[in-house]
């Protein structure tokens, strides 16, 4: 009886805390406040920066930050317009290029994000980068971060709060968060953002950098490109983000929407 009663207690719980996503309205598990996270993302991604080699003054790099300003505007735009403003409170975005050979960009709760230089190759100019930036900033945007650490939470530790995770198993807790938020790569451990989550990044992403001047149909080429690339070693990217002709077509599908927003950006 008492072991029923704590597992409606629990469900009930986990219900309450889950919130709509800005893009679609699902309902999504977030069991840890928003400045938790957010704490623990900074902190992630300066540990990330000290041990890695960052790009500075390049073109390639000075590309990088123009156009996360570009999609990171056209973000602000989006909840602007829907009077949702208070969703991006405690955003400290920043952008870094990474010089390493992996094929591989992410970003982190609160607008943290790094590209690799050997992903730009595939991205090629500066629309295909817009179509890697706008994903993967739709992911931290929608919170997918916080769900998937959520989840680690449960199924890892048993749903205990994040402080307390950190203060008893502070190293296992770390990784999780980088897991989490698909830095998996540096540390070994990958975990694919689910099929729902992708096409939330996928059509969110596009949206954005239509709003940011740039033609969406640089995303669909973009995965056009992954998908040619694929073969016995994939790259980290696609070991995140699964490249099909099933993600192109919905692209393709989800592109008449996205293009009521674009308009080119003036040279």
């Amino acid at each position: 009886m008492r072991k029923s009663f704590m597992l409606i207690i629990t469900g009930l719980f986990i219900f309450l805390q889950c919130a709509p996503v800005p893009v679609t309205g699902r309902k999504q598990l977030n069991l840890i406040p928003e400045s938790q996270i957010l704490s623990l993302s900074y902190e992630s991604y300066d540990n990330f920066l000290d041990s890695s080699k960052v790009v500075k003054g390049t073109a390639d790099a000075e590309m990088v930050t123009r156009v996360g300003r570009n999609i990171q505007m056209a973000v602000e735009q989006y909840f602007r317009e829907r009077r949702n403003l208070s969703h991006l409170r405690g955003f400290q975005w920043e952008y870094n290029l990474i010089q390493d050979t992996l094929v591989n960009a992410f970003a982190m709760p609160g607008g943290k994000v790094a590209v690799f230089t050997g992903i730009l190759p595939l991205t090629m100019n500066e629309e295909g980068l817009a179509a890697v930036m706008g994903h993967e900033i739709a992911h931290a945007v929608a919170n997918h971060g916080n769900e998937r650490m959520s989840q680690l939470l449960l199924m890892q530790l048993g749903g205990i709060a994040l402080s307390e995770a950190l203060s008893s198993q502070p190293q296992l807790t770390k990784q999780l968060a980088l897991t989490a938020f698909g830095v998996g790569a540096q540390i070994g451990v990958l975990l694919p953002y689910s099929r729902v989550h992708e096409k939330e990044a996928d059509q969110l992403g596009i949206t954005f950098m239509a709003m940011a001047g740039y033609n969406p149909e640089a995303a669909i080429e973009f995965w056009q490109r992954m998908q040619k690339r694929e073969g016995p070693e994939v790259p980290e990217f696609l070991s995140t983000h699964p490249s099909d002709q099933a993600r192109i077509e919905s692209l393709k599908e989800y592109l008449p929407e996205a293009m009521k927003h674009y308009k080119p950006r003036a040279e």
